[in-house]
């Protein structure tokens, strides 16, 4: 398998004046979950038709899973996708629905059960699909789209429209599609959704790229400042003082110290030097953690600062 899962250059999709997708690059590395954030319109939906032969480039070339976008028949074997709702025979059962699917798609359906299994779905697969929660009719979807047991698979949205409990189930199942070198690329607007679960992003605003890469660089690169709290709350106002007569930033947040790294300094650098200031002042720290901003706010001040 190419290291490579997905590669997009001058990628674009215009609907008479209106550009959906303009000029994208992107490169996914296999084996990793993919989040595609972008709020509503933003072209996530249009990208991905895009990746899987349903909507036709106006330019820009691509390949998936080392084969060019323009001959999708070529590789949409080997990938799996759940492209906004999942449609499915409302009489028929969920494995019905499944064994189906897996007859027209050439698959084998013995890991029908499995599948259902993996998804939470095991003790209603014999049930009717009218009878799903949406919750249910989305893991359905995904068992759908792991028919074959694609190399890629396209979740588009997975957890739209989803109760807080629906959406932590969603989230806990694409955490363990990861895993014997599959690619997962799924789409969302709901950022602290990825932010715990993507492990590589890809970034978009407005049909153009942000930002793509490892999830730690982003969000661990944002960090400037630097959580600490003393064994004993009752020394919090002597180690601010001492912190400050050192020239540091400190502010009282709840119950601990919150140190601000100034100019270019490094936040590794300032926990050496707070940790060293107050084992001097003979004060023993229970926590000396760096804080890094979320997703969500690196998102925003990216699309305000007109990052590219």
């Amino acid at each position: 398998m190419t290291t490579t899962a997905l590669s997009v250059s001058g990628l674009t999709k215009r609907y008479g004046d209106r550009t959906a997708v303009d000029d994208l690059d992107i490169e996914v590395p296999s084996g990793v979950v993919a989040g595609f954030v972008g709020p509503n319109g933003a072209g996530k939906t249009t990208t991905m038709a895009m990746l899987l032969g349903l909507v036709r480039p106006t330019s820009g070339t691509g390949t998936v899973l080392g084969r060019s976008i323009a001959e999708p028949a070529a590789y949409l074997s080997e990938v799996g996708a759940l492209i906004e709702s999942p449609a499915f025979y409302p009489s028929l059962s969920g494995a019905e629905n499944l064994r189906l699917l897996a007859t027209v798609g050439g698959h084998d359906p013995t890991p029908i059960p499995s599948l259902l299994d993996r998804v939470g779905l095991l003790g209603r697969g014999d049930d009717r699909y009218r009878s799903y929660s949406l919750g249910m009719k989305q893991r359905l979807g995904i068992a759908a789209a792991l028919l074959g047991d694609p190399a890629l698979l396209v979740l588009d949205e997975p957890a739209n429209g989803l109760d807080p409990q629906g959406v932590r189930e969603m989230r806990a199942l694409i955490g363990d599609l990861r895993g014997s070198g599959r690619t997962v690329l799924v789409s969302s607007h709901d950022l602290s959704e990825l932010e715990q679960v993507c492990d590589w992003l890809v970034l978009i605003d407005t049909g153009r790229s942000l930002y793509q890469g490892p999830t730690s660089d982003l969000l661990d690169g944002d960090a400037h400042r630097l959580a600490i709290a003393a064994s004993r709350p009752d020394d919090h106002r002597s180690l601010r003082e001492v912190l400050v007569h050192h020239g540091h930033d400190v502010q009282l947040d709840g119950a601990r110290l919150v140190v601000h790294t100034v100019g270019s300094e490094d936040v590794s650098a300032l926990a050496a030097a707070v940790n060293q200031v107050a084992f001097g002042a003979g004060i023993v720290l229970v926590e000396l953690s760096p804080q890094r901003s979320s997703l969500e706010d690196r998102y925003l001040t990216m699309v305000q600062g007109g990052a590219r």
